[in-house]
């Protein structure tokens, strides 16, 4: 069974997209403990920050390990 580009794409978007949303929890929980203050509105840029890369890389990755499972 092989994964479309179009379905990789949409993994790697929910994925993302259910991260970015633990992302933010998370901070919103965490950076307190170590004295950091941010609004909510912060929180939501800091996560968004890291939106492109994630996505590009969960994209990446799963379209390199469909070549090498094609290929192998």
């Amino acid at each position: 069974m092989t994964q479309s580009r179009k379905m990789s794409l949409v993994e790697a978007v929910t994925n993302v997209a259910v991260g970015y949303v633990l992302a933010v929890i998370t901070q919103i929980m965490v950076f307190p403990w170590f004295g950091l203050d941010a609004a909510v509105g912060e929180h939501l840029a800091i996560g968004l920050a890291f939106v492109g890369v994630s996505l590009v890389r969960g994209y990446l990755l799963r379209r390199l390990f469909e070549a090498i499972r094609v290929r192998g």
